[in-house]
């Protein structure tokens, strides 16, 4: 059983194709981030456009190199959370290739198929476990009991980990996309007299706020006058508190539910120094597993959207033929799709 995924919820436009027996056949994504760069960020109506030039080239692409159309057996999209203009244009193009092809077609939640991405490669990983999804829109800590059951157990009460490094970087001077680029000057810095906040770090719930931490590196940075080697160690001192409140926060989570297995999953769980705290944790104090995906299923793709249609396909759950977006799908709505 093959299926053809479809991943355009915000500015980097991903098609692949999964196939239940031989795992992932192809995956191709285009990047928008010469486009964007000159803003400083994503502009939606860009982003939008750009997914209407490339997704038709991306999916003839993929389906010569393979040579397989007549074989596809269902369509998965990205139908949220994301950018409404970009979700349109995945979600329209699918509902129409499976009208065409006469094959079901089926909405994906985004996060969902974050979360569920280092099975692509880890089929040791199981349910239930503690998830960290941590991008650049979204930090959430999540139960997953079973596929499409879902419980979020903590969430961003303002900024996302992934947009507190991006803000931070764009005022150290670094270039976009800035999160990578902190993490980069975060290695060459030592340590130092510079200790930031870890924000709610005593509060009994899950949830994160990173605007005081923003705040109080900005002003830091903005107050004095830095050379390359102080840009650097500030870079590690902010790092190392987001890392350091991510897992105070997911300890907790781990505590809580009384599971050794923990999922992290998004753009910033390809960090360095998340992932190596994170596997100390993990067998130090719960002598349990972390599971992430490669580097390059971290940030969005379409193999995951593949993989997720996958699962769900043997399941037996198959969506009506009609162009479904959710902009704000929540992880917690997946079950009512």
């Amino acid at each position: 059983m093959k299926v053809l995924g479809i991943e355009t919820s915000c500015d980097d436009t991903g098609v692949a194709i999964y196939d239940s027996m031989q795992g992932l056949l192809i995956n191709e994504l285009y990047n928008q981030k010469k486009i964007h760069v000159r803003y400083g960020g994503i502009v939606p109506e860009l982003a939008s456009r750009e997914h209407a030039k490339k997704i038709i080239f991306l999916i003839n692409k993929i389906l010569k190199k393979i040579n397989i159309k007549k074989e596809i057996d269902l369509i998965a999209y990205t139908a949220g959370p994301g950018l409404v203009g970009s979700l349109l244009v995945g979600s329209t193009l699918a509902c129409s290739l499976g009208f065409s092809l006469d094959v079901p077609v089926l909405p994906i939640n985004h996060m969902e198929a974050h979360l569920l991405s280092p099975m692509i490669e880890n089929k040791s990983m199981k349910f239930p476990f503690i998830g960290l999804l941590v991008s650049g829109k979204h930090t959430q800590i999540i139960a997953a009991y079973k596929l499409g059951k879902y419980e979020i157990l903590g969430n961003s009460l303002d900024d996302a980990a992934g947009e507190a490094f991006d803000k931070i970087s764009k005022l150290l001077g670094l270039k976009y996309p800035n999160g990578r680029e902190l993490s980069k000057l975060a290695m060459k810095g030592v340590e130092s007299n510079l200790y930031f906040p870890r924000p709610m770090k005593n509060h009994p719930n899950l949830n994160f706020s990173f605007s005081g931490l923003k705040t109080f590196t900005s002003n830091i940075i903005k107050n004095n006058v830095l050379d390359i080697q102080q840009k650097a160690n500030i870079a590690k001192a902010f790092e190392d508190a987001v890392v350091d409140i991510l897992l105070i926060k997911t300890k907790k989570a781990l505590f809580q539910k009384g599971w050794n297995n923990l999922v992290i999953a998004g753009g910033v769980s390809a960090n360095k120094l998340l992932r190596k705290n994170a596997s100390i944790m993990m067998k130090k104090i719960f002598n349990g597993d972390v599971f992430y995906a490669s580097s390059h299923f971290c940030t969005d793709n379409g193999a995951m959207i593949a993989y997720l249609g996958s699962l769900y396909y043997k399941k037996s759950y198959i969506s009506s033929l009609e162009i479904l977006i959710k902009p704000k799908w929540s992880l917690e709505d997946v079950c009512k799709r």
